[in-house]
């Protein structure tokens, strides 16, 4: 969806060089540096050719794997590295893994065309180049060890990070890095086929674990202390739009260790020398501000507004006769739905340090789309974006906040520095309040739906939804939005694989004064849920098992019909339930990845309680199951804790949540077990970061129909006393 922005960029990011890439990285002394591809008659570590750099083996035999994508807790960062050490037979204790540095031309994400993470696609870009690199890099080594030795290299072999010959011989990597070094790599170097695979589909353990649970510093950009550095916060308008008429900073700036208080074009900024002054001097301005322009609506007054507009029609985003195909119906299903704004709220607030000198400038944080964060930088700074240096630190979660489209708080931070004027760094630091009341959010969204059913099939389908466009009024919009319809609105109904005749799906997108942003799972976070809601309750209409009438509708998706098989077997879902318990099913593919999931709960005095959740998971080859799998559990909890209690709302244009006290996570005991199953598979990888949250909402939704009734079609279910 990026595309258009490598050609912006790429005038002024030129070549990455060897000198270059030492300079920027720190990695002088490395023996061999080893990347995906070379241009003819470049070595792999030698001169100034362009290189592709993924892959660094020093004389110790310690290969480091630069990530060209964020973790930011999602496991990434293992993936790859788990993708070089299967093509280059290393150990898992000699391998590490770094942030690759910003360079769209040479880290770019395959499938944006941008340096960039999101949308469940690092491991899906990235699995023929990772292990082409690291298939080049034992390439190398051997041809190395081979000429040493004065043996042909088809005798030898690497195994567990050592490299043998059947005379005896035997090396590490590190004592033939320097000489694999100056050798040609091979243009297209030999892979394994999954018989030979080692690590690919088994468990690897998580390299980024050591460091993160024994508080190693440096790890998240919150840890980064340069020397010198000043802190800042940032007083922004309490109404999204609103701009600032006066400020008075007398009482602010009498408080000990602040240094200055200036205004922005952003708000009033709070220069201290570290983070509680500057947090207490904001709370100390005094400000005016002017609304004439902000959005002043509280958020029942944009519900009442869309549930109004659902009963108009809208653009068409998927067209059919759904008129005759509801007349042929015996029986119609009717639903209203209403979902909140919701926020990401990481556990790591946003934060970043940046050190401008008026001609480079660097930045230390957890960059999502460093190609939008260099390109946004460089423009405030009025430099080009190759003097834009990124230290991509770990991050502490995103869910989709740290890849704006206007990569905002680093214009935030280029700002201030700018502002500021002086080469210093400048560490601009968010709260959890800065965080939930002044950051992006999944829009609001109605839905109404009706559906008809006879002889067990659905026979038509009319689908309106209403809800905010997270793309208009964007750079992107060119490439989303087409003919009045973000995809992102109405993907999981428009392109269901649900076998689903006369259906038509409308959408009405107006505008609302709250920055909109994707969520984890996108579109997917409320489109599943009415999907999944309305085939329940087509199946209990049609007097057919839940499970049955969903299989009967998949004869064109059977990756779909196989995880609800998979999940149902393990669920036992054709025995009896435990007394006191009830189960819901829900299935739904995203990012071309497939996830079932079944809930069974219990009610106690009206009140849920999910017990248990069974998932299978089809997402191509398994690259790590263990990450799989822990991707699941936390994609489900993340779901459930979003359904159960969260929403944003406000009060005259103002947010209303300020910390988790309102603005609830999902607590440890409302987390159910879970039992992740795998399908093995021989398709290309594709994602799992978001693809769990989609089906828990109505898989449990489905088990309190079951046990009500009534299925909850108002988010959070809070609001019914449902939890």
């Amino acid at each position: 969806m990026l595309h258009h922005l490598e050609k912006a960029i790429e005038a002024t990011n030129p070549p990455l060089t060897r000198r270059g890439f030492l300079a920027v990285t720190g990695g002088a002394g490395v023996g061999l540096i080893v990347g995906f591809s070379f241009p003819r008659g470049a070595k792999a570590a030698t001169g100034d050719d362009q290189f592709n750099p993924f892959v660094m083996i020093d004389s110790d035999g310690i290969v480091t794997v630069l990530s060209k994508h964020l973790d930011k807790g999602q496991g990434t960062a293992t993936g790859l590295a788990t993708l070089v050490a299967e093509e280059l037979d290393a150990s898992v204790e000699q391998m590490r893994v770094e942030h690759a540095p910003a360079h769209p031309e040479v880290y770019k994400n395959l499938l944006f065309g941008v340096q960039g993470t999101g949308g469940s696609t690092a491991i899906a870009n990235s699995f023929e180049q990772y292990r082409k690199a690291g298939a080049a890099a034992k390439a190398m080594l051997v041809a190395a060890a081979a000429d040493s030795w004065g043996v042909p290299a088809g005798e030898i072999t690497v195994a567990n990070g050592t490299i043998t010959h059947g005379s005896g011989k035997s090396a590490t990597f590190g004592d033939f890095a320097e000489a694999a070094s100056g050798l040609e790599p091979p243009a297209e170097p030999t892979l394994k086929t999954p018989d030979q695979w080692v690590y690919i589909g088994k468990d690897f353990p998580r390299l980024d674990i050591p460091n993160k649970t024994m508080g190693a510093p440096r790890t998240y950009g919150l840890d980064i202390d340069v020397e010198n550095r000043l802190v800042a916060v940032i007083a922004r308008p309490p109404k999204f739009g609103a701009v600032l008429k006066s400020v008075d900073a007398t009482e602010a700036k009498a408080v000990r260790g602040v240094v200055d208080v200036r205004e922005t074009p952003v708000g009033v900024a709070v220069f201290a020398e570290s983070t509680w002054p500057a947090i207490k001097a904001r709370d100390l301005l005094v400000m005016e501000w002017d609304d004439s322009n902000a959005e002043t609506r509280g958020s029942d007054a944009i519900l009442a507004e869309f549930k109004a507009l659902a009963e108009t029609p809208g653009a068409v985003a998927h067209a059919a006769d759904y008129e005759a195909g509801l007349a042929e119906a015996e029986t119609i299903v009717e639903m209203d739905y209403s979902f909140p704004f919701l926020a990401h709220a990481p556990m790591e607030p946003l934060d970043i340090t940046i050190l401008f000198d008026g001609e480079t400038a660097t930045l230390w944080t957890g960059s999502q789309i460093q190609t939008i964060d260099q390109g946004a930088t460089a423009a405030v700074l009025e430099i080009t974006p190759d003097k834009v240096t990124i230290n991509t630190q770990w991050a502490g979660g995103s869910f989709g906040r740290r890849a704006t489209t206007n990569a905002d708080y680093a214009v935030e931070a280029a700002l201030l520095a700018k502002i500021w004027g002086e080469a210093r760094p400048i560490k601009v630091v968010w709260t959890r309040e800065d965080d939930i009341k002044g950051g992006y959010y999944r829009p609001m969204y109605v839905h109404k739906a009706r559906a008809g059913v006879k002889d067990g099939k659905i026979t038509g389908w009319h689908h309106r939804i209403v809800g905010q466009s997270i793309f208009t009024g964007t750079a992107f919009e060119s490439l989303i939005v087409q003919d009045g319809i973000d995809h992102t609105s109405v993907e999981g109904i428009a392109d269901t694989t649900y076998s689903i005749p006369n259906m038509q799906v409308e959408l009405h997108s107006p505008p609302v004064g709250v920055p909109p942003l994707w969520w984890r799972s996108v579109g997917h976070t409320h489109t599943a849920y009415v999907m999944e809601t309305m085939m329940d309750a087509l199946a209990k209409a049609a007097g057919v098992d839940p499970v049955e009438f969903r299989l009967a509708h998949l004869g064109n998706d059977p990756r779909k019909a196989g995880v609800l098989k998979l999940a149902a077997e393990k669920a036992g879902w054709t025995e009896p339930v435990g007394a006191g318990r009830h189960r819901g099913v829900a299935v739904h593919k995203s990012f071309n990845s497939y996830v079932a999931e079944i809930a069974e709960i219990s009610m106690n005095d009206g009140v849920v309680k999910v017990e248990k959740v069974v998932a299978a998971v089809d997402c191509g080859i398994p690259v790590n199951p263990d990450n799989i799998a822990g991707q699941v559990e936390g994609g489900l909890g993340f779901g459930l804790g979003a359904v159960m209690r969260n929403e944003i709302t406000f009060t005259d244009g103002e947010v209303d949540q300020a910390n988790f006290d309102t603005y609830e996570p999902l607590r440890i005991d409302d987390m159910p077990d879970v039992e992740v199953h795998i399908v093995p598979s021989t398709e290309p990888p594709t994602g799992i970061g978001e693809p769990g949250t989609p089906p828990i909402g109505p898989a449990v939704a489905n088990a309190i129909g079951q046990a009500t009734g009534q299925t909850p079609t108002e988010l959070p279910w809070s609001k019914g006393g449902l939890v």
